[in-house]
């Protein structure tokens, strides 16, 4: 499902010096890719620029890109969606973390491995933010029509995808004892 944006996507401009392949292999899903390799992405990296404020990953939207952080900083959170006693929902957020560019983050690459699948989390600019999307098609047909580059970029997006479950099993093992210690009182 499209997101609306803040301004238009328009391809990134690598002779421009807005974006390079040094850059690029700043960012975990392409890592170890070589400067030919990653010319393959050139013309799929597509700018997008967002406004403070603006959410452009929302939960349970399908997706359909990956999203790499250039500039600005993103807040990740997640509806609680409490059952209340009086029937309704509760629908508050729970920031997870923020993420700035300086450390490279991308983000999206959980909803890219089956048609229809969900986002899990939102994504909303806590500062004016420029980000690079890649959208699902183009990175499967690069991956699809070279086979070295696909076994890296998949190698990476699972290395990425493993950390986040181990992070998140961390997370259940310390809500789980957090529960448990105040049952026993």
């Amino acid at each position: 499902m499209a997101t609306p944006l803040a301004k238009v996507n328009e391809p990134l401009s690598f002779h421009e010096g807005i974006m390079n392949n040094e850059r690029l292999k700043k960012f975990q899903i392409f890592a170890d890719l070589t400067d030919n390799e990653l010319s393959q992405f050139h013309d799929s990296l597509k700018k997008v620029e967002m406004d403070k404020g603006q959410q452009f990953i929302t939960e349970g939207d399908e997706g359909d890109c990956v999203y790499l952080l250039l500039d600005g900083i993103v807040e990740i959170n997640q509806a609680l969606t409490l059952s209340m006693n009086k029937g309704g929902l509760d629908n508050r957020e729970k920031a997870i973390l923020k993420l700035s560019s300086d450390i490279n983050p991308q983000f999206g690459e959980m909803s890219m491995f089956n048609d229809g699948d969900r986002r899990t989390a939102n994504v909303r600019a806590e500062t004016p933010c420029t980000l690079a999307r890649l959208d699902k098609s183009d990175l499967f047909q690069i991956c699809d029509e070279n086979s070295a580059i696909g076994f890296k970029v998949m190698r990476n997006l699972g290395r990425i995808i493993s950390g986040n479950l181990v992070k998140a099993n961390q997370n259940v093992l310390k809500l789980t004892t957090a529960f448990s210690l105040i049952l026993e009182r």
